[in-house]
This record gives C-alpha cells, structure tokens and sequence, in this order.
C-alpha cells in the first residue's frame, strides 16, 4: 500500500517556488548592492589629490638626495679602487724586473761553479787577479742582497695593496647595493604619483595644473621673473623689477661676481626639466642644479642638499643676500638659489622645469652663503 501513496509535495514547489527563488535573488542583490556602495571609498578631490602627489614628490626628494649621496660615495670608492689596482699593476711589474734580475745572477753564479772562495785562491795562479775578481763578486753580491730586498719589499706591498683593494672593492659593493635601494624607493614614490594623477579627469587634471602653474605666486607660469644678472664684464649687475611675485619690488645686486655668475648661469637653465640624479647640462635635480650654477662661478660644492648646508656659514632668513643657497624642509631634502626679492631659482620636482618661485612656498630650513 505504501507504494501507491502520492509524494509529498515540497512547500516551495512548482510556481510558489520558482517565484520564492527570484525574491531571495532579487533580496541578495539588493543587499550586495548596498554593502558594496557602503564600503566604497569616496573619490579624493583635486586638493586630496594634490596634496598627496606633493608629498610622495617630497619623499621622493629626499629619496633622491640619498642615491646622490650613495652615488657620490660609490664613484669615490670606485676611482680609489681602481688607483689600487693601477698601483698593483705597476708594483707587480716591477717585482717581475727584480725577479728577472735575481734569475740572472743566479744563473752567473751557478756557471762560475761552486768552489770554496779560499780553493780557488789557493789554486790560482794569479792571486792579484784572484783578488781583484772576488772584489767584483763581493759587489755583485751586494747588489745581489739588494734585489732581493727589492724584491722583498714589493711583495709586501703588493700584498698590502691587495688587502686594501678588498677593503674598497666590498665599500664599492656596499655603496651601490645603496644605490639600487634609494633608485628602487625614488622610482616607487614617482610611479605612485603618476597613478594618482592618471586617475584625475580632464576637468580635474587642469584644476592641478592651474594649480602648479602658479605655485610661484604670480598666476602666471612659473619661470618669467626676472633677476640679478652680469654685466658684459662679468661683475655684479642690478636686476630689473622683480614682479615675479606679484608686485613691484627694487632692483638687486649680487655682493660679488662670483655670486652673480651663480645667478647668471641659473637663469639660463629656466626651462630645463627635473630629472632625479641629474647635474647638468640638459636637466637638473635641485641640489645638482646648484651645483652646477656655483661651478660655474669657479666654486666647487659637494653633490647633495645635507651636505651643500655646510658647505658655507650660515645665514639667518633676514639676512639673506642673492648667491646664498636656501633650503627646505625638515629633512634639508630640497635646495634653491636665492636670487633677492623674496625669490629663488630652483629646480622644483618631476613635471615642473627649472624655474623661479618665491622662497615662502615650502618651510624654510636654512640658508648657507657660499663663495
């Protein structure tokens, strides 16, 4: 009998069920819709943006000025390990000569035999002539000694520069594994700015750049103030109106030629684009662009901006005078040259060419007066 009972039908069977199943779907859509759009973050604006992108070119700035500072370190344990090596090249050349002039006297000796000194006195016929030969021997044997102190004393030296051409060599190593750390850091702060910029709409992307064009105060693209120069004889020459900032400021003179050649040579770079580790001739990081401009003056200044900070005394801000080297941040990461008026020329970060800008658009950390 039980195999002719009817199956149970299921509550949710047939239209009931199909029309249940399209609810709960319905239901689990709607809720992943809600939670999805409740944990979405909200896009950044211009200003959020922007004010990330300064800060990872900020970081990528101080990034920037320790590969300089590695590769600085790294060349001058490469020029002193290749002066070892040229040392060891000459040195092993010439213990090659002493050995060659040792081998020589030995195969003299081994000719003239090996008889006792006092034998061949007593078997010579001639014992002047005797005499005078041993004379003759008796300063070959001198000399003899000497090459084989000659001898002695390069290997010593060879061995001491060999030990000391491993100390460089594992300096070089240490240096440029440095480096590749410090290029690996710039490059990930650079490429995390750029993300964040591609992500900016058209609208979005000239709001920024309206805002970069006038990080110099002027409204205008940075770069067309003006500033002391040189006259045709190289010295010191006033500048016209400074109106790079806004308003009308009086002329200014460099205290001396060299500062004015600095300036000079800084202002023909205006134009010319960041590049990180760049010195020079076509673009510039900010420390290399000062470099450049007071080598130009006759001045040598180490490579990087902690370093370029002592590489005169300092001066107060108030104090300022054109030529003086202004830095930056808490971390001394960027560097300018003070022009007068309030102004520098600087070579501002990837994106922005080497310009004029007022020193009050970053914190102010020193200033250094060099020539």
């Amino acid at each position: 009998m039980a195999a002719h009972r009817k199956p149970k039908q299921s509550p949710l069977g047939g239209q009931a069920g199909r029309t249940a199943a399209t609810l709960a779907l319905a239901s689990a859509a709607t809720a992943t819709l809600f939670e999805g759009s409740g944990h979405a973050e909200p896009r950044p604006t211009t200003a959020q943006v922007k004010e990330k992108v300064d800060r990872l070119y900020e970081e990528a700035e101080v990034a920037t000025e320790r590969y300089n500072g590695a590769k600085e370190k790294a060349d001058e344990a490469r020029a002193a390990f290749e002066r070892l090596r040229d040392e060891a090249a000459r040195r092993t050349q010439r213990l090659n000569t002493a050995r060659d002039g040792l081998g020589a006297m030995a195969a003299a000796q081994y000719r003239a035999g090996g008889l006792d000194p006092a034998v061949r006195l007593a078997l010579t016929s001639n014992p002047d002539q005797y005499l005078e030969r041993a004379a003759l021997a008796a300063r070959a044997g001198d000399r003899q000694a000497a090459a084989v102190s000659a001898v002695r004393r390069e290997l010593a030296a060879i061995g001491q520069l060999r030990a000391e051409s491993t100390k460089r060599l594992d300096a070089l190593r240490a240096h440029e594994s440095e480096l590749r750390t410090q290029k690996a850091a710039v490059l990930g702060k650079l490429q995390a700015a750029r993300t964040l910029l591609a992500r900016l709409t058209a609208e979005e992307r000239a709001r920024y750049e309206a805002a970069e064009a006038g990080r110099d105060g002027s409204g205008r693209p940075a770069g067309h103030g003006t500033a002391t120069g040189t006259n045709a004889s190289g010295g010191s020459a006033p500048a016209r109106a400074d109106r790079s900032s806004g308003g009308e400021r009086g002329p200014v003179t460099a205290p001396n030629a060299r500062a004015a050649q600095a300036i000079s040579f800084a202002r023909a770079q205006l134009g010319k684009p960041y590049v990180w580790g760049a010195t020079g001739p076509s673009a510039y990081d900010c420390s290399g662009l000062t470099q450049a401009a007071w080598r130009a003056a006759g001045v040598s200044l180490p490579r990087t901006t902690y370093t370029q900070i002592n590489a005169g005394p300092r001066v107060s801000r108030s104090q300022l005078a054109p030529g003086d080297l202004v830095f930056f941040y808490s971390g001394i990461s960027h560097v300018g040259l003070y022009i007068g008026g309030g102004q520098m020329i600087h070579a501002p970060r990837p994106g922005a060419p080497v310009r004029i800008a007022p020193i009050d658009e970053m914190p102010f950390a020193g200033a250094t007066r060099v020539g």
